[in-house]
């Protein structure tokens, strides 16, 4: 590993690279296909060490490995464990006590029997994931809060299902107990979540709660580990599901039911409740039920009332959280809270974070400036800086002087290639708002004339795009090569209120897709987009909409790249997903326009690519969509050995799912033009 950069705090440590002889340059795809040369840092709460995910030294940046670093003697370098043949670092926690959680992932082959989002009969291909425990020496990694025990009365298949997507999972890392953390572990029988106190240090488990069939944990004391809340689903009619929220009653020590907090599953009001403030014994929950938007609000558990106004409130979006303190100097104090904004945007109100954060933000211009760990005193402080224009940077700061610099993600790519981002609302055709983010290449200007243009649906479809850096590395390749792209938060995103999320529901291939093409027709109105060079490119949920598109009337695209879609409706029903409230709540609202039901109307170009070990959205879906529609219209499919559904993936999967969408573009969609 290279040498740490250390600066003084002034605006002279900002960076300054080289920048490219032409800076329209296309981003090479090599360049947003190899591993990060760092990512998944984080700093242990006693900020002795730090811990990342690496590029492999002399990898060429085509494997991980796992670092470790000793704050104490930073100059000493990092310690260094290289992924396995098989098994893969993917991401890394420093935890206390000198322990560090390792998530790795490794290539699977075999009988699932129904298990999760396997196939009921035959092999599926797929990937492993595991959590393994080892030290900063990591001399020894052990699988993490294993439960060996032996489960009797499990069936061979069940207990595979159970090796292969995992036992066991941390819930909290209790930030003032020295030795323990709280995990959830799978029970044989019944396949729900125990709920334990584990020591890191000698594995010696204690049951907080046993979870049932309807029954879950809310809040942990974050002090001792006691549950102070959970959540309880009751049928009440065909179909219909009470959650209510229990609260624990500190005189009696029993759950009392909360008549305020309980909704209607199907309704999907947000109860979270977030904390408590200890001096009041009042709850921090953030809710939407007294608005469209998620606000936060204080709720009096033995008045059984929130207050008269909110805690915390945006006009335009919601509080995506709350800030509150992990070491003893401000435990368990509001230190700042979350705006559910274009970014996350974080504002602290606790003096001192205020004074650093507000300091950082000076020193990294233009830079989203976000602190991810800190040490008692606050004498280190590990953050991050991005930007649209640049990936992730991890730094330390060292006695509020200080800034240790640990390295970027992609410190290869020049921001200049990546051109402007802006946040927009354009109207539906029925007169919904809808929010999206527009890209634009490098150096554009309206007098430029319009620009080829890419429409690129989010998956999901609960989901939502942020602005700044675009992880999958997707929007900068496309507008280093002279694209304006569009990513349209549909109806049925989330997060952005909950009009526009139940807006969806049952809108699959119609209003849902019209939001789509209402964005195109937005843009060419604005002279961005030029009309006669337009496609659509999504992938999951997003994929569906591509072929969505491709079958419907008056397309206002010249092609649709659709990566790991789902096309055929009927075959999904309430089968996917693990968990059981999603597939209640969100499998009843798959419905909508079919695209294998419409195959015959398809009237443009196609691309559709799949994973060989996606079980998230088998092939079947793309291979059986090309297979209708490739003697009516230009057609592609393509898939992919050992690529799985979701980032991250080998290099080499990122180089050829790149490659097979710059050729489709040039070759099929604006060919002519």
């Amino acid at each position: 590993m290279k040498r740490i950069a250390r600066h003084p705090l002034t605006a002279a440590l900002l960076l300054s690279g080289a920048t490219l002889a032409n800076a329209q340059t296309p981003i090479p795809i090599d360049s947003l296909a190899k591993v990060p040369d760092i990512q998944s840092v984080t700093m242990s709460a006693d900020g002795k060490n730090l811990v990342a995910i690496v590029a492999m030294p002399g990898s060429n940046n085509q494997d991980t490995a796992l670092a470790t670093w000793d704050l104490d003697n930073l100059d000493a370098g990092s310690k260094i464990t290289p992924s396995g043949d098989r098994m893969k670092f993917i991401a890394a926690n420093a935890m206390k006590a000198n322990r560090v959680l390792v998530i790795g992932r490794q290539e699977w082959t075999g009988q699932l029997g129904g298990c999760g989002e396997g196939s009921m009969n035959g092999a599926t291909k797929t990937f492993v994931s595991k959590a393994y425990l080892t030290d900063t020496a990591q001399k020894k990694f052990d699988e993490a809060f294993a439960d060996n025990t032996r489960k009797i009365g499990i069936s061979e298949e069940v207990q595979r299902c159970l090796e292969i997507t995992g036992t066991a999972s941390l819930v909290s890392t209790l930030p003032l107990d020295p030795d323990n953390v709280i995990i959830n572990q799978i029970g044989g029988m019944s396949l729900s979540g125990n709920y334990y106190l584990y020591n890191l240090r000698n594995g010696e488990t204690k049951l907080l709660f046993k979870a049932g069939g309807r029954a879950s944990p809310g809040l942990f004391n974050p002090r001792n580990g006691e549950l102070l809340t959970k959540s309880q689903l009751e049928p009440i009619g065909p179909g219909e599901y009470e959650q209510r929220i229990l609260i624990r009653n500190p005189k009696t020590g029993e759950f009392d039911t909360h008549p305020l907090l309980t909704t209607k599953l199907s309704e999907r009001h947000t109860v979270d409740i977030a904390g408590i403030d200890e001096e009041t014994g009042k709850y921090y929950v953030l809710t939407d039920l007294r608005s469209d938007l998620v606000q936060a609000w204080m709720y009096d558990p033995v008045a059984q009332k929130f207050d008269n106004e909110p805690l915390l409130a945006h006009p335009t979006f919601s509080i995506g959280g709350l800030i509150q303190g992990t070491q003893p100097g401000n435990f368990n104090k509001i230190l700042g809270y979350v705006v559910d904004g274009p970014q996350r945007e974080v504002t602290y109100v606790e003096p001192q974070m205020a004074a650093i954060h507000s300091m950082l933000k000076q020193a990294f211009p233009g830079q989203n400036v976000s602190i991810s760990g800190y040490n008692d005193g606050l004498s280190r402080v590990l953050f991050s800086t991005s930007s649209a224009q640049a990936a992730p940077s991890y730094h330390v700061l060292l006695n509020r002087k200080q800034v240790v610099s640990l390295g970027g993600q992609r410190p290869w790519i020049d921001g200049k290639q990546i051109g402007e981002q802006r946040w927009v609302n354009y109207p539906a055709r029925d007169g919904l708002s809808i929010p999206a983010i527009l890209d634009l290449p490098a150096g554009w200007k309206p007098a430029d004339g319009p620009l080829p243009t890419i429409i690129h649906p989010h998956g999901g479809p609960w989901a939502r795009d942020y602005a700044g850096w675009d992880g999958s590395g997707w929007v900068p390749f496309l507008t280093s090569r002279g694209y304006a792209v569009l990513r349209p938060q549909y109806r049925g995103s989330t997060d952005l209120g909950r009009k526009l999320w139940l807006a969806g529901d049952a809108q699959w291939g119609e209003k849902m897709q019209d939001d789509k093409d209402d964005g195109a027709a937005w843009l060419v109105k604005e002279g961005i987009a030029d009309p006669k060079r337009m496609a659509i490119f999504g992938y999951s949920y997003g994929g569906f909409a591509a072929a969505a598109a491709a079958v419907r009337p008056n397309s206002p695209y010249q092609c649709a790249i659709s990566g790991a879609p789902v096309t055929d409706l009927a075959k999904i029903g309430m089968s996917w997903s693990d968990n059981r409230l999603q597939r209640i709540l969100q499998g009843n609202t798959v419905k909508g326009m079919d695209p294998m039901q419409n195959t015959a109307k398809a009237n443009i170009p196609v691309l559709l690519y799949v994973g060989d070990r996606d079980v998230r959205t088998p092939a079947f879906h793309a291979r059986g969509f090309f297979n209708a529609i490739k003697g009516t219209v230009p057609a592609k499919f393509e898939l992919i050995p050992d690529m799985p559904h979701s980032m991250p993936w080998y290099p080499r999967h990122q180089q050829v799912t790149l490659d097979l969408i710059e050729k489709f573009l040039k070759t099929e969609c604006f060919a002519q033009r």
